[in-house]
């Protein structure tokens, strides 16, 4: 199975997730950039809101692609304190990490939504959706996070991963929706024939439009 683009990913995932269209408990948040075109569809097949989750890994002082920690949307922050503690990394080292990382955060996040204050997800099924998983250390970085904001349940669902990643997730999420487990792997992007990277500006604009497409309840079977 190779995907067309993010856009036919996301519909086949809505498929998936059909369960969840029209309540009003559900919420969809998109793992940006790459996840929003994906949650768009999703969100509006299920018709129920979409937003942004940005997450920020907190990578090891010289072996950045370790994650120590994360940052996320909502002030929500991370740490892997036995890690960092019997390690020894240094207070300096870590702050600098997280310095680098909240500007990062702070851009994406005012990119994105400007002046509107991050989702509410206290209490509410959580879906989080990305164009594709490889380790997967991103998206347990989001779930980590997201649980600190206390929601009800959290959902990871992507068009494609490894079956390894979609098992490891399963150990922290409420539920794990991979729609495609293909063998071998690789990367995420030789499932799609269209795989350019998104832009903050299609990631604003389709948090726009998602606010006014939202209808009357819809049949998504």
């Amino acid at each position: 199975m190779v995907l067309r683009d993010r856009r036919e990913a996301g519909r086949l995932l809505a498929r998936e997730l059909q369960r969840y269209a029209n309540r009003p408990d559900v919420i969809v948040l998109g793992l940006p950039r790459g996840g929003v075109p994906v949650a768009y569809e999703v969100a509006k097949a299920l018709n129920v809101p979409l937003d942004v989750f940005v997450v920020r890994k907190l990578g090891l002082p010289g072996h950045e692609e370790f994650a120590i920690g994360a940052i996320a949307s909502g002030g929500l922050r991370l740490l892997n304190l036995p890690f960092i503690h019997v390690n020894g990394i240094p207070e300096d080292a870590l702050a600098e990490a997280i310095e680098r990382e909240e500007k990062e955060l702070a851009r994406r996040e005012h990119a994105y939504r400007e002046a509107r204050p991050p989702p509410e997800v206290s209490g509410k099924t959580a879906i989080l959706v990305d164009d594709g998983l490889a380790t997967g250390a991103s998206m347990q970085a989001a779930v980590m996070a997201l649980r600190k904001a206390r929601p009800d349940r959290v959902i990871v669902a992507v068009p494609v991963a490894p079956k390894e990643t979609c098992d490891a997730l399963r150990a922290i999420a409420d539920e794990v929706i991979c729609a495609a487990t293909p063998e071998p792997f690789r990367a995420v992007g030789l499932w799609y024939r269209d795989f350019e990277q998104t832009s903050d500006q299609e990631v604003k604009k389709l948090l726009e439009d998602a606010r006014m497409v939202r209808t009357e309840p819809v049949n998504v079977a």
